[in-house]
Order: C-alpha cells, then structure tokens, then sequence
C-alpha cells in the first residue's frame, strides 16, 4: 500500500503519519481492533486477516519512530477548521444528548462497572432559527484517543478533529409534526460522532435519529462526569487465542448491542420517555443502520426486536449471522466495499446471510471505496492532506453515495416512498454495483 499526503511537507515523517491514519481500516469490527491501551493487534493468520481484515489493512507495516513526528508548529498546510459536508434536506437540524443507564443489565465488559449505561446523540429536524450553537463533533478526549490508537500523535489534530463544524444546533426547537426514528451504530472501536455526517443528513431529511455509544466498545467514551472509558472489549478480542475465539467475542459485541437498542426504544418510545421532545417520534416507523460491527448489530437488533421495521449493515461482517429464520420479511440493505464485499469475494458471511433475508432486500457494493467511506472518516482525513490509493473514492462522492442510497431505503422502507434508487444501476452512481448472486 502507498498512502501520500497532499499539500504537506514532503519526508518519512509526513507519509509515516499518513499511513498511520491508513490504519482505520483494521478497525473493521474484525481480528485487529483497537485495544484499551491503545494497541492494535497483529496477530491474526493469513486466513484471518482475509476473512476478517480489509485487503488495504492487512497490507499495513508498522510506521517508523519518524512518524511521531509532528508537522511545525504554523505549517500552513495544517488546516485551520474542520468541517462535515453540509445536510441537503429541507429540515434545520437539532441535537440532544442523553446519558442512560439499564438498571436491569449488567456491563457486559466491566461487571464492577455496575449497571449498563448508554450515551446517546439525538438528531432531529428543527425550526429554522432555533437552538443555540452548532453542536460539538467528539471531545477532545476521545479525538485524542482515536488518534492514538492509530498512530497519530500530532498534538494539532485531536482539537482540530474534536472541533469539527456540525451543522446541528443545541436546543433547537423540533419541527411540527412526528418522524420516524432511525437508531445508528458505530463500528468496533470507534465513537459514535464518526456517524454524524449521516445522521445530520437523514435528520434534515425529516427523521430522528439516536446514535448510541456503547461503553467499553469503542477507543474512548467520555461520561458527563469528565470520565473517559476505553475499550474492554477490544481488549477481550486481544486475549483470544485463536479467529473462532476472536468472532465469538465478537458475535457477543454485536448481540449485546440489540439488548442495548431495545432498551434504548424503550427509554425514547415506552410511556415514561426519557428524551424532552420524544413526542417527535413516530414510534410505528423505525429503522435502524450501522457501520462495521454496527451493521452486523441492525439485523441482530431485528431479530431480537420485532419494533425494527428496517435495517441496514455498511460493510459489517455478520459475526452474528442473520437469523436462519430471516427477518419475518423485513427489508433490509447491505452496503459495502468492492470487491470484498461483492458475492463469493472474502466475507463469505454476506453470502449466508443474503441467502436468509427474507424480505425486499438489496445487495450494493461501491467501487474504489474502503471500509471507512461509510462514516465521517473520508470528508475529515481529506481536509487533513490524506491520500489512501487503495481507496480513491474521494470523499465527496463517498458522502453523496452513502448519503443517497441509505435514505432512499429508509425513504421505501419507513414512509412507503418510490425509491427508484434501489431498482437498478443508474448513471448518476456509476460506482454503485448492484449485486444479484
């Protein structure tokens, strides 16, 4: 693999760090996530890192000392903010966050944590005019961590990351009317902001959206108390001696997350809401999507919880297999890399579970794109200089694409729209391959 930096010094230490940021891609909810400190693992086989790892991560070799090296202090080329691309929906956006804790469970990856607790971001259409400022990205802290974990010590980028423009406003007043909801999950080890840019989008789009972050999952996660939780369960995938082992933890990661998103249906839909605008809420209407490990854990919620109507996995493999008795006819939508995502290709996972989806269902995969174009990842490290060749895709076509075909299938799924995106190729998507094994 050779990852270049635009528009930065030239030297070992610039194309080090650019290749660190390459890393991302072994966070794919597979045999090399990150670990609580901040390692990544490299142990898996050959075998492994084909069924679990993306070719562009199995590729990576460790950087050199020089990539610690940051840029000068005032290098021009450094960027002085950060923004996500901007909603295309009619709606203004707000955003809440709710801190919510499952007294009837038990941390699964830190049981003297005590009770199972969730932080949630709620994305929702809002008056034109209201709320306060534009929402925060991440904190600090957890930019911070991310960064680590992939070899990115640049003092400047955890607060220019942090500090990303969003396009959502605090204590916005939400729109007349009541949406449906759609629940986003992150991938392994990564927090829930990586999702923000989708999550914006879909709520300028006249949905509500909850992004749940799932303590002990991800690089970092930090509580309102000042707190800052690191990743058990990347860890517990660590410790495994072997690839069955490391997927049966995982498997465990993705069904732990569907009891998470009953529960969090329940606090945003039962009779005692614990979110101040939950009448908002069109509670007959519900999808849910995810990215990695996260797309894996939408068909696990379904299964698990008949009040999701529709689900959507962005290039997660299922190491929690979609229900042998599929999804009482529930539609469903898998996005994803090609081609190691497309039929017979190394997630044969995709194979098994397509051929048990019982519903309207659409298998896509989009050329030159990485595990990562699904997310923030892409539109973030391209205003940051970063040049990954294995995934050309350049950011702006990464968000239109995710962007177009996610909502166009909440769009037939929730609200029973045309969605003549989903019908076939088209030329406006030339890089979207639709797949009929």
């Amino acid at each position: 693999m050779t990852i270049s930096l635009r528009n930065r010094r030239a030297g070992a230490a610039a194309t080090a760090t650019a290749l660190a940021l390459a890393s991302l891609a072994a966070l794919a909810g597979t045999a090399t996530p990150a670990s609580a400190s901040g390692r990544a693992t490299a142990t898996a086989t050959a075998t492994t890192a084909t069924a679990l790892v993306p070719a562009s991560a199995a590729a990576l070799k460790p950087a050199s000392p020089a990539a610690s090296t940051p840029p000068a202090s005032g290098d021009p080329a450094v960027p002085a903010a950060l923004t996500l691309p901007r909603p295309t929906g009619p709606y203004a956006t707000g955003r809440d966050t709710l801190f919510l804790t499952d007294h009837e469970r038990t941390d699964p990856w830190v049981p003297a944590a005590g009770a199972r607790q969730l932080l949630v971001s709620l994305h929702y259409p809002a008056r034109p005019g209201s709320g306060g400022d534009p929402a925060p990205y991440m904190p600090e802290a957890e930019a911070r961590l991310m960064l680590a974990q992939r070899g990115l010590d640049d003092p400047e980028w955890p607060g220019l990351v942090a500090a990303t423009r969003t396009f959502s406003r605090t204590d916005a007043r939400p729109a007349p009317g009541r949406f449906p909801l759609v629940l986003l999950s992150p991938g392994f080890g990564t927090p829930r902001a990586t999702l923000t840019g989708l999550a914006e989008e879909l709520a300028s789009r006249g949905y509500v959206v909850a992004t749940a972050d799932h303590p002990y999952e991800s690089t970092g996660t930090e509580l309102p108390d000042g707190r800052v939780l690191t990743c058990a369960a990347c860890d517990e995938v660590d410790a495994q001696p072997d690839d069955a082992g490391r997927r049966e933890v995982l498997a465990a990661v993705s069904a732990g997350r569907a009891a998470d998103f009953s529960f969090l249906l329940d606090r945003l839909t039962g009779p005692r809401p614990a979110w101040r605008h939950a009448r908002a809420i069109d509670a007959r209407r519900v999808g849910m999507a995810g990215h990695s490990i996260g797309g894996n854990a939408a068909a696990s919620t379904m299964a698990a919880d008949r009040r999701v109507d529709a689900g959507v996995n962005m290039d997660g493999t299922f190491f929690d297999p979609v229900a042998a008795h599929g999804l009482d006819g529930r539609s469903f939508l898998m996005l994803g890399t090609d081609p190691d995502h497309a039929p017979g290709a190394g997630d044969t996972s995709w194979d098994e579970g397509w051929a048990r989806l019982d519903g309207f269902k659409r298998w896509l995969t989009v050329r030159d794109s990485g595990h990562f174009t699904f997310t923030d990842t892409p539109a973030i490290g391209e205003q940051l200089g970063i040049v990954d060749p294995d995934a050309p895709l350049s950011a702006a076509r990464s968000t239109t694409i995710t962007r177009a075909y996610v909502t166009a299938f909440f769009d037939r799924g929730l609200r029973g729209r045309p969605a003549r995106l989903l019908e076939g190729p088209t030329p406006a998507h030339p890089e979207v391959l639709f797949q009929r094994p």
